[in-house]
């Protein structure tokens, strides 16, 4: 059985490490093709990331769980079952094309809220910045 730490590395070495070098060699290269197929591994790959951290709370007790995510993350690379091309093409694809519109709405909807947030937090803070500023001056030059 192979353990957390072995699983954790080889996903790091194979899922990351390997694929940016390769993504490295494509730009410098300019080869389209190469792109495109490193576009979709990192597509697959972050969504794998996401999906992995609720799986290895929930799943981790499996037997051979950590060996199947090594297994997918190599099925992922491989360049004879062109795993990511795969996934990305029959499933991630086609669900982003049909939900585009709704994604960049709330999107655009998380921008605007976030950036309204943070005006108004930020407004609350230099309030209170400005009071602990006051208060201090006046402890400052008008003791008790």
């Amino acid at each position: 059985m192979v353990s957390w730490i072995i699983s954790r590395l080889v996903v790091l070495v194979f899922g990351t490490l390997y694929p940016a070098y390769s993504s490295y060699k494509a730009v410098k290269s300019k080869d389209v093709k190469e792109y495109v197929k490193w576009m979709m591994y990192w597509i697959i790959f972050a969504l794998f990331t996401s999906v992995e951290v609720f799986t290895d709370m929930f799943l981790c007790w499996l037997p051979f769980y950590y060996e199947l995510k090594i297994a997918f993350v190599v099925w992922l690379l491989s360049p004879y079952t062109k795993g990511s091309s795969v996934l990305y093409r029959k499933f991630v694809h086609p669900t982003l094309s049909s939900k585009e519109k709704d994604i960049d709405d709330y999107i655009c909807q998380a921008k605007d809220k976030s950036y309204d947030t943070l005006v108004h937090y930020g407004r609350k803070g230099l309030n209170v910045a400005a009071t602990a500023a006051v208060m201090a001056a006046t402890k400052v030059f008008c003791p008790l």
